[in-house]
């Protein structure tokens, strides 16, 4: 039997990570996933319904009615997750489930879940 390469970089590690969590997390119509992806400098994240394999929705730091919660980009970070929450209260969602895409939970990723709780989402 051949061996699996292990992975070598920090993309290979965070995708291998990533598999992992969505063995576990699925978006449905009801409760959709909130996915998050982080770059160097902007974050992003979109409501997916895995059962039909469509985005509900999608908001970015640079999106319009993102307003700063704060200093830097985890204030940024933290107001992109209040709007993606009353877009998503808009289309009539109110619990999703949060998919962290292999990344920590903590910094922005965390910031993101903060303010789409704060603004009513439930987790």
């Amino acid at each position: 039997m051949r061996a699996v390469k292990s992975p070598s970089t920090r993309h290979e590690l965070r995708a291998r990570r990533h598999l992992r969590v969505r063995k576990k997390v699925a978006g449905t119509a009801e409760r959709p996933r909130l996915a998050v992806f982080r770059s160097i400098k902007h974050i992003y994240a979109q409501l997916v319904d895995d059962d039909r394999g469509v985005c509900l929705l999608g908001v970015s730091d640079g999106s319009d009615g993102v307003t700063a919660d704060g200093a830097g980009k985890i204030g940024k970070a933290k107001g992109m997750g209040k709007a993606l929450a009353a877009k998503a209260k808009a289309a009539g969602i109110t619990k999703v489930v949060f998919d962290r895409a292999g990344y920590r939970y903590h910094g922005r990723v965390k910031a993101v879940a903060d303010g789409a709780r704060e603004a009513g989402l439930e987790f």
